[in-house]
């Protein structure tokens, strides 16, 4: 017998015990892993609200036609005076960031930013390529309206734009919806950036930005 059979064996037993009864269909190693939500598109963004305050993240929602205003005011409120923007961002989007004053630089163009012009961006404004609802989970695949990952790292605000039709309710389907990006660099992105010390002391902007803003946007 080996360790794994001696584990579930045990696990068997405690479970008759108990008295536990495994759902039809599942052969008592463990329970079925689930593959497919069941919540319907107002459920799963809900759940990714949700999901994305307990992060600390701030959450701004908004129909289609309302979004550039909204992008607006959420730079026009966090006070960002310097921006930098993937070049495959809306147009009409960069036209509502310079509405608010700030000076927006767009990635690339004429050149790549190094970390030190990154450092001195007041903010990041980018697009997802999937967002998860359960786990809270933004996913960037550095295609032309996220940008490469540097530009979502260094400055200290990230607001993101989130399409309705861009989140999935389970783990299992937005890497089924990524597969199409599999050959490029993803960034997992569960809230802004945090750890603690020995301490448990709470720590934001250690490996990534310090704010996170996402706008989900729905009809």
């Amino acid at each position: 017998m080996t360790a794994r059979d001696e584990v579930l064996a045990r696990i068997r037993q405690a479970n008759a015990a108990a008295g536990v009864t495994l759902p039809a269909g599942q052969d008592g190693d463990a329970p079925a892993y689930r593959t497919r939500g069941e919540r319907d598109l107002a459920g799963r963004l809900d759940l990714l609200a949700d999901r994305l305050a307990d992060y600390r993240a701030t959450v701004r929602r908004c129909s289609p036609g309302g979004l550039a205003a909204e992008v607006a005011a959420a730079l026009a409120e966090r006070g960002a005076r310097r921006v930098v923007v993937p070049p495959g961002l809306d147009p009409a989007l960069l036209a509502a960031t310079g509405a608010t004053g700030a000076e927006v630089t767009v990635d690339g163009q004429p050149e790549t930013l190094g970390a030190a012009a990154l450092d001195a961006m007041d903010a990041v404004v980018t697009g997802a390529a999937v967002a998860i609802a359960e786990t809270g989970t933004i996913v960037l695949d550095a295609s032309p309206a996220q940008g490469r990952r540097a530009i979502t790292l260094v400055p200290d605000y990230h607001l993101c734009i989130v399409h309705a039709g861009q989140v999935a309710e389970l783990v299992p389907e937005a890497v089924a919806q990524l597969a199409a990006a599999a050959n490029r660099p993803l960034t997992w992105i569960s809230g802004p950036s945090a750890t603690s010390d020995i301490e448990l002391e709470r720590v934001e902007g250690v490996h990534g930005p310090r704010t996170l803003a996402v706008i989900l946007v729905s009809p």
